[in-house]
């Protein structure tokens, strides 16, 4: 034989140097045919299309910069080069580079993690904490010199300077994003606010995909405190929006969306101030009308009205009364003078017993007038519910002693 012999290790290290020379940087599309993630961290699949296979293998810190899972049947493409194993002489391919095929990573990822946390319930309406109305303290969850902070800062002292304000710096792109952001979510609901804002200013894809994260996911949804996602513009829908509380389209919308406008409520109240002014005044004319009708009836129905239309009576009574004296007397002074003086005996008679009858009145009237009746010193005796005198009452006996202010109860200690 003129060739040279080669041995074995000769010949499979001749094919590695030859293949991963040759393939390197490689671009391969084709089918997942099987899929091994290992609990290292490594993933072992295969690719096939309708007649050919190929081995292939991505080490765990590959693994761990994807955004997506591949599963079986998933159509994609490979970035890597061939490797040979030269004890056994068996080649696969070193990927480092996964992409599903037609379609972004991101796409796929956003996709995937959302389905996911759908079927979770995280998505679910009764799982939706609702907001208050009125907010004194607020957290703002973002990054410390970031415009979106400033802006939402801006619309806050225009809306509603009173609050208070936690700011909570934390970064909001980046590989380190998205567990910082869950960090500053968990402290944030540490702090008695009212609601949460978590949330930055626009960017790609790429610059937003923090927020789509699930560990970001996972700290939202666990929180005790409402939380307002306010993330890019209002084109860009992330996974935070879904899992918040409520999705606000940018962070300064997010604060006209939770915090009353002070001018709005100042308008509102001095309105209400108008109205209220208004019917104090109705309900006080209305009072006023009341309470003089109450004050009229009063006066008309008091002792001391009544009495004077007594008097007033007795006044008339005794004018007519002279008035027909008169006319008698008048008529019958042609009268002989024996009968004149009986007469006159008579109407004197007459006059006597009516000026008695009238003192009596009076007198009467006088004992029955609410200001006589409570003298200084005086009271009213009374035995189980019925006026009574001193002289009734015996010895040990309760009875009751009361004037116009005071009433009490007493005990015959000895009778004179």
């Amino acid at each position: 034989m003129s060739q040279a012999m080669m041995s074995v290790s000769s010949l499979n290290t001749k094919i590695k140097s030859l293949l991963e020379a040759t393939f390197m940087h490689t671009l391969v599309e084709g089918e997942v045919a099987s899929l091994t993630y290992h609990s290292s961290g490594h993933l072992y699949f295969s690719i096939k299309d309708k007649t050919s296979s190929i081995k292939c293998v991505m080490w765990r810190s590959s693994v761990a910069r994807m955004k997506f899972r591949i599963e079986k049947g998933m159509h994609i493409v490979v970035e890597g080069s061939v490797s040979v194993y030269t004890p056994r002489g068996e080649y696969q391919f070193q990927t480092v580079k996964i992409e599903p095929y037609g379609k972004g990573a991101l796409a796929l990822a956003y996709e995937q993690l959302k389905e996911k946390l759908k079927e979770k319930g995280y998505f679910s309406p009764e799982n939706k904490k609702v907001l208050p109305k009125h907010i004194s303290k607020l957290a703002l969850v973002t990054a410390k010199d970031s415009a979106a902070l400033h802006d939402m800062l801006k619309i806050i002292e225009q809306r509603w300077p009173l609050l208070e304000v936690v700011i909570v710096d934390t970064l909001v792109q980046g590989d380190q994003a998205a567990g910082m952001i869950a960090r500053a979510l968990k402290y944030a609901d540490t702090l008695n606010a009212d609601i949460v804002v978590v949330g930055r200013g626009g960017g790609s894809a790429e610059d937003l995909w923090s927020f789509n994260e699930e560990v970001v996911a996972d700290a939202i949804f666990t929180m005790n405190t409402p939380i307002v996602s306010a993330v890019g513009h209002e084109v860009d829908v992330l996974i935070s929006d879904f899992v918040a509380d409520l999705r606000a389209p940018t962070p300064s919308a997010a604060i006209e969306m939770i915090l009353p406008d002070a001018k709005e409520i100042l308008y509102t109240l001095s309105n209400l101030e108008d109205s209220m002014r208004h019917v104090l005044q109705q309900n006080l004319e209305r009072f006023s009308q009341a309470l003089k009708h109450t004050e009229d009836l009063l006066q008309r129905s008091s002792p001391l009205m009544k009495l004077e239309d007594t008097q007033t009576v007795f006044k008339r009574l005794e004018e007519d009364f002279l008035r027909v004296i008169r006319y008698k007397l008048e008529r019958d002074s042609l009268l002989p003078s024996d009968l004149e003086k009986k007469y006159k005996e008579m109407l004197k008679h007459l006059f006597e017993k009516k000026e008695q009858e009238l003192l009596f009145l009076e007198q009467k009237m006088s004992f029955n007038n609410p200001k006589n009746l409570c003298r200084s010193g005086w009271a009213k005796t009374s035995l189980e519910g019925k006026t009574t005198d001193l002289a009734s009452l015996e010895e040990n006996q309760k009875f009751i002693l009361e004037d116009e202010f005071t009433k009490i109860e007493a005990l015959v200690m000895r009778k004179f």
